[in-house]
């Protein structure tokens, strides 16, 4: 499983700031790969988490975890970079706690976890093989407020510091600024889906309309 906090899973910790659209407020968000996906249901997942604050603005991932696929404990992950890598690639390359040796000498799944999942973060789900956007480009994720009806916004941004909130906003960009295609930037590159919040309850559920007409 990956979370921002990394060990097979993968979770990231965001922090409130004054930022572009991101995860915010010392918080840390995680991901995990659905089932339908043919992940294990431990291991393999990516988990980002927040801290519980009340908060008017946008909350921005800064810590990332992936969960051990054999140990199943929870790894910091350095970067927002290794976080995508790990994440794109971890239904084909399990992450291991030795695989954190390249960032931390001496890692193994005998050393403690040094963050879980507790009642002062908020935990979410992110889907596996999410592609890493194309050098420059920036993959960003806003954590909406509990008791929005969507859970996060997912935003790129350009080399040129354009903001691209979907996939028809990114065709027509890449269609108006052949340079990028050239480059070999193509839509397959860049994935709207948003985490999934641990919590049950955190969206509003939307009221299930009757299929009959009132009278």
């Amino acid at each position: 499983m990956s979370q921002s906090c990394f060990g097979n899973e993968s979770n990231n910790v965001m922090e409130e700031e004054n930022v572009a659209p991101s995860f915010g407020d010392t918080n840390i968000q995680a991901v995990q790969p659905s089932p339908e996906s043919g992940s294990l249901s431990m291991g393999n997942d990516t988990f980002q988490s927040v801290r519980r604050k009340s908060r008017t603005k946008p909350l921005t991932v800064d810590v990332y975890t992936v969960q051990c696929n054999c140990c199943y404990k929870w790894r910091l992950i350095p970067s927002l970079q290794k976080y995508e890598e790990i994440r794109e690639q971890i239904i084909e390359n399990p992450f291991m706690c030795k695989s954190a040796c390249e960032w931390e000498p001496g890692m193994s799944c005998d050393v403690p976890e040094t963050i879980s999942q507790d009642g002062t973060r908020i935990w979410a789900l992110d889907k596996p093989k999410i592609p890493r956007p194309p050098p420059k480009w920036t993959r960003l994720v806003q954590i909406r407020e509990e008791g929005c009806s969507q859970f996060s916004d997912v935003y790129y941004i350009t080399p040129y510091g354009q903001t691209l909130r979907s996939s028809v906003e990114i065709q027509k960009y890449l269609e108006n600024h052949p340079k990028f295609v050239l480059e070999g930037v193509t839509p397959s590159q860049f994935s709207f889906q948003m985490p999934t919040p641990r919590e049950e309850n955190y969206v509003r559920k939307r009221p299930a309309q009757s299929s009959k007409r009132k009278r």
